[in-house]
Parts: structure tokens; C-alpha cells; sequence
């Protein structure tokens, strides 16, 4: 005889102190849980629970070669996870809390588990800025392991109803408030001796680093995955994407960037800062629309542009 289990939906709670309670009872009864952050929403889990941090790949349908960001509630903690050189404490001097994660050599003694760091000597780590994040790993008592909170490749999500569209019955628990601030996911640098490698381009520019660090910032090789985000095709609609587009053509959906005709517009001021915040969400809308391709207008590279571009390149891979 067969048992059929009832499968359930998954519940979006504005953000309070009662919906963080339940949110923390979740993350240590080893669940997943989707909460807000600067850049996108992620999806957190218990970073020392093996268990747990399966339970994220498996919700997203993620690769285990790629390793997650540990997301920390203060410097304390980052410390006894990880070995932090001058480079890496100028860094998060400046930056953080803040959309920055460092990825730096593992503590023998972290307790972190080993899915997170997928086999790497090193770890993936952050401060965020948001107090929705920081105080969920307040209240769960744990670093948390969170890449966004959507199906692996797909458009992250800068909305509740983002992750609800990408993972509804896939887990319990949204923590709702509102769009994140960011729009995309944090800068990630590897800092050595001489050097700062760029691995994730992000809101923290790589001139920003170099004049924290006093490093000179160089781009990271090819090959290897260490950090999220540096698959080839990644951030990715459901359509076929066209990029550097100076006009609709017929069937595509038009986003746009400055004064110019289009469906949807980054930043009409031509601001790449209101751009960065507002692609995932063009894209979202662009995706279920009627329209069987997207495209997008040129973003010029300077600034926060670089990160823009990286995620226009990956989804349209």
C-alpha cells in the first residue's frame, strides 16, 4: 500500500516579530526559509547542518560543485568561521554590513558544513546590511547559507512574489518585506597577498575595493567555480534574450535604458544605480509576458554597470 502525503504550499508572511519566530523555529528544525536581504532575497538555512544545506539544493535544483554564501549576524562571528587577512579587514571595515562577500581560507574549527563550501579550502562570506537577515541569524543562532531564493539559473528574485513564483511548494516560509533595495547580488572578491581577485562583479565597484584594500583588483580566470554566480549561463528568463538592442524588433519585449521607446525602462535619468535596482524585476515582468523574446538596450560598464552587464551576459548565455 502506498501512503500519499499532502503536499503543501508554501505561506508569505509580512515581515514581524512573530513571522521572524516562526521563520527561526524552521531554520532550526533544519528547513529552508526565504528571507529579504540588500541585494536579492536568499534562501537561508543552517550553515553547520548538512542536512539543511542539502535541503536548499534540492529546493533549487542547484548543482553541489557550486558553493554557497554564508551570511553572518556580526565581525565576531565571521572570525570563527574564517581566517581573515589585513586586505580582507580593510575590506569589511568599509563594507560591511553591506552588499560585499569575501571569500576567504576555512577555520579547521568553523563547524560550517562541508556542502556549503562544495569541497573549496575556502568559504564564501557576508554581512548583510538588511535587519530582517542579520536578526533571522539572531534569532536561529547559526550562520545561514543562502543563495537566492529561486530554481538555480533562473532570474533571482528581488520580490517576495518572485520567490513564490519560482518556489511555491518547494518550501515553507517567505519572510515578505517588500523589494530589496540592491537589485543584485553582492560583489564577491578573494582577497590575497598582493592582489584582490573579482570573482562576482556587484553593487561594491572594483575601484571601490582597490581603495579600501590598497590592492590592485584583478578579474578572475576562467575555469574553476569558486564562488556563486560564475556559471556561464546563469540569471536566465525562460526567453531568448537579445542585448545591446537600440530598438524593439518584431515579437521581442523591449527593456530599456535612457530616454528611448521600449516597454519597460531600467532608469529614464540614464541612472545605472536605479537600473541595477530594477533589472531582476524588468526581467521578471519581461519573462511572463506575451512577448516570445527579450531585449534589452545597452548599459554602459562603468560602475555598477560592469555587475549589470555580467548578469545581461549570463542570462542571455
Amino acid at each position: 500500500m502506498t501512503i500519499a502525503y499532502p503536499a503543501f504550499s508554501t505561506r508569505s508572511l509580512r515581515y514581524s516579530a512573530e513571522a521572524l519566530r516562526e521563520a527561526a523555529l524552521l531554520i532550526r528544525a533544519g528547513e529552508p526559509v526565504a528571507v529579504p536581504t540588500e541585494t536579492v532575497y536568499g534562501l537561508a538555512a543552517d550553515a553547520t547542518d548538512s542536512n539543511a544545506v542539502a535541503a536548499i539544493y534540492s529546493a533549487k535544483g542547484r548543482p553541489s560543485f557550486n558553493p554557497l554564501i554564508v551570511h553572518v549576524a556580526d565581525r565576531d562571528m565571521a572570525e570563527r568561521l574564517a581566517l581573515f587577512s589585513p586586505g580582507a579587514r580593510a575590506l569589511a571595515d568599509r563594507y560591511w554590513p553591506g552588499p560585499l562577500t569575501l571569500v576567504l581560507p576555512v577555520r579547521e574549527t568553523s563547524g560550517l558544513s562541508p556542502l556549503v563550501t562544495a569541497g573549496l579550502p575556502t568559504v564564501a562570506l557576508r554581512l548583510p546590511a538588511h535587519p530582517a537577515m542579520r536578526a533571522l541569524i539572531r534569532a536561529a543562532g547559526c550562520p545561514l547559507a543562502a543563495p537566492s531564493a529561486n530554481r538555480s539559473g533562473s532570474i533571482s528574485p528581488t520580490r517576495a512574489e518572485h520567490v513564490l513564483a519560482s518556489l511555491d511548494g518547494k518550501i515553507r516560509l517567505i519572510l515578505d518585506e517588500g523589494p530589496t533595495s540592491e537589485g543584485l547580488e553582492s560583489t564577491i572578491a578573494a582577497p590575497e597577498e598582493d592582489k584582490l581577485r573579482l570573482l562576482r562583479p556587484g553593487p561594491v565597484t572594483a575601484a571601490m575595493l582597490e581603495a579600501a584594500s590598497g590592492l590592485p583588483v584583478v578579474a578572475a580566470a576562467g575555469g574553476k567555480i569558486e564562488a556563486p554566480g560564475q556559471l556561464e549561463s546563469h540569471y536566465a528568463p525562460s526567453k531568448p534574450v537579445r542585448l545591446n538592442a537600440l530598438r524593439a524588433e518584431k515579437e521581442d519585449y523591449l527593456i530599456g535604458f535612457g530616454l528611448m521607446p521600449c516597454h519597460i525602462n531600467l532608469s529614464t535619468e540614464a541612472d545605472l544605480t536605479e537600473a541595477a535596482a530594477n533589472l531582476f524585476a524588468a526581467l521578471h515582468i519581461a519573462d511572463v509576458s506575451a512577448a516570445p523574446r527579450i531585449a534589452v538596450a545597452p548599459i554602459p560598464s562603468e560602475g555598477v554597470g560592469a555587475a549589470i552587464n555580467d548578469r545581461l551576459r549570463r542570462a542571455a548565455a
